[in-house]
């Protein structure tokens, strides 16, 4: 049983909060964008050991010794809306993954879908209030609902298009005909595209399609997003995002957890790679509310976060507690000061700091402020 302290840098995506990362975790105040910061074995970005070791980072560290680290745990600071998004099923990114492969597409292409073969099923804690997101579609009567609303007040260039989404939602298998029809982004779909943007602009209960629309002008993302899930989360609160799931993070700061892989089908909101076509293969087009996901409470001054359809936990700690749990872990201190013992090791990690414990069993958290742990079940 061995603690390693580990750290990186943050990723500087587009649509990231200047020195947001950094804030967060009581660095250093930067100006530099920053979006994502990554602690995990993923060749994207592997954590960089703190201190000298055999191994130049946490991949290279799970390639010698055989232990592989189940999930990948992330910081996530966002200024303006993530891409409309899904992540697919195990089966469908070891497929994927073959197929690019054999078609000899470059793991670093731009144009990849499938950067590994592993799924990525997600969860998201706010790490303070406000944090905002659409995920998964709602329930189909609440989506005609707003159509029809819509349509009450639309111009009249604009009625035929959306009596045309009317019809697809109130079909059988409406949520998909409907969502396939808007990606297909056809010259009806321009206008009522430029029909919601426009009541966007002079009604309030639009308000999200405005930043949508001010963003990313045009884009059929737009009208998806009205048929989807608004939730704005405070500190705590947690989405569970499965294989599927269509989502976009809009604003706000928190932790995520997920399997280890960096699979992203994008269906629009984005000027990175979209493939309609393969995120229409992997949604899941079931209407229903949003997905949240409740803490159970722990033993001492913690809760986890644990979906049923995942093998990964979360722990977020206030102050003293135990986690038993069935992989090597990653710790962050979000706030104060924690001493982080297992077995006979114990390292004490201030704001900011991180640490990798290399076996399962039980952890110790000692201190107060916030820390998470991430790890597989035990």
């Amino acid at each position: 049983m061995l603690i390693h302290r580990i750290t990186n840098s943050p990723r500087d995506y587009a649509w990231g909060v200047p020195g947001g990362i950094s804030a967060a975790l009581g660095w250093p105040a930067t100006s530099a964008v920053e979006a994502e910061l990554w602690f995990g074995t993923h060749p994207g970005s592997p954590s960089l050991f703190a201190e000298p070791t055999l191994w130049p980072d946490l991949l290279g560290w799970e390639e010698a010794s055989g232990v592989q680290l189940p999930f990948l745990l992330k910081i996530l600071a966002a200024a303006e809306p993530l891409s409309l998004q899904a992540h697919p099923a195990s089966a469908q990114a070891a497929a994927g993954f073959a197929r690019e492969n054999a078609h000899g597409i470059p793991l670093d292409a731009p144009h990849r879908n499938y950067k590994d073969p592993f799924s990525k099923p997600e969860l998201i804690v706010a790490l303070a209030d406000g944090f905002e997101a659409l995920c998964g579609f709602r329930p189909v009567a609440e989506s005609l609902g707003l159509v029809d609303l819509l349509f009450a007040r639309c111009d009249p260039d604009a009625a035929g298009p959306l009596a045309r989404l009317h019809e697809l939602l109130a079909a059988p298998d409406g949520l998909f005909h409907a969502v396939a029809w808007l990606l297909a982004h056809g010259p009806d779909v321009d206008v009522l595209v430029e029909e919601v943007s426009r009541q966007a602009l002079a009604f309030d209960d639009l308000e999200v399609a405005r930043r949508l629309g001010a963003r990313y002008p045009g884009d059929p993302g737009i009208a998806v997003a009205l048929l989807l899930n608004h939730v704005t989360l405070t500190a705590g609160e947690c989405l569970w995002l499965p294989a599927g799931n269509v989502h976009a993070y809009l604003r706000g700061i928190g932790v995520e957890l997920m399997g280890p892989s960096d699979n992203v089908l994008r269906g629009g909101l984005t000027p990175k790679h979209v493939d309609r076509a393969e995120l229409l293969q992997v949604l899941d087009f079931t209407g229903a509310t949003a997905p949240l996901l409740a803490p159970e409470t722990l033993d001492g001054k913690a809760v986890a976060y644990r979906p049923e359809a995942a093998d990964f936990q979360l722990v977020l700690a206030h102050g003293d507690a135990a986690v038993e749990t069935g992989s090597a872990s990653i710790v962050v201190v979000l706030d104060g000061e924690f001493v982080i013992a297992s077995g006979d090791r114990e390292v004490t990690l201030s704001r900011g700091e991180s640490a990798l414990i290399t076996e399962p069993g039980r952890v110790e958290l000692r201190g107060s402020g916030r820390i998470v742990l991430a790890a597989a079940r035990s």
